[in-house]
């Protein structure tokens, strides 16, 4: 994909997102915030914010997991602090996209890797998608850490309440739960 097709979704995402923004047809709930995730690989993240489409409906489920470890971060818990503060305007980066409904913000104390837990309406956007956010983070991010994992027919929900409904081998670990989560 080119930088430019790159730059005109990215565009035409934050073209989207001022319109969101004005008609308040994104919200931040609070009800899952301080949950914590269990993954099979054996790591946990606690959510730190929640993103919502308002009153959009979903067709055509995708459960869209994203993985990052931001290098210039390092292990430097003040630093981390303010990208949990700061990554609030990236926003902008995936609310106007088409498809999204939802995003679960997370972070995990120990290995320093972020996921996103994204509920999206149809496969073909989410995987546009995803392949710009990790084509974005790559060059940021420690080696291989930048990734990506949808799974169509799924919902954010569903998911969380039941892990067992995904399948997959060690490789798949990073992003496939251990526990249901108990609060959502």
């Amino acid at each position: 994909m080119s930088v430019l097709a790159a730059m005109a979704d990215y565009g035409g995402c934050a073209r989207e997102w001022v319109h969101m923004a004005a008609q308040h047809r994104l919200a931040r709930p609070v009800d899952h915030l301080a949950a914590v995730l269990t993954f099979r690989d054996g790591t946990r993240s606690r959510v730190f914010r929640e993103t919502v489409a308002v009153g959009a409906t979903t067709a055509e489920p995708v459960l869209l997991v994203i993985a990052f470890r931001l290098a210039f971060l390092d292990d430097l818990e003040p630093l981390h602090a303010g990208f949990r503060r700061e990554c609030l305007i990236h926003t902008a980066l995936f609310a106007g996209f088409p498809g999204f409904r939802s995003k679960l913000w997370l972070d995990d104390a120990e290995t320093r890797i972020y996921r996103g837990v994204y509920q999206w309406d149809g496969e073909k956007d989410a995987a546009t998608y995803a392949a710009r956010m990790v084509g974005l983070l790559a060059p940021f991010s420690n080696r291989g850490t930048a990734e990506f994992h949808l799974v169509p027919g799924l919902r954010r929900a569903n998911f969380l309440h039941d892990p067992d409904l995904t399948t997959g081998d060690e490789q798949d670990a990073w992003w496939r739960l251990a526990h249901p989560v108990p609060r959502f």
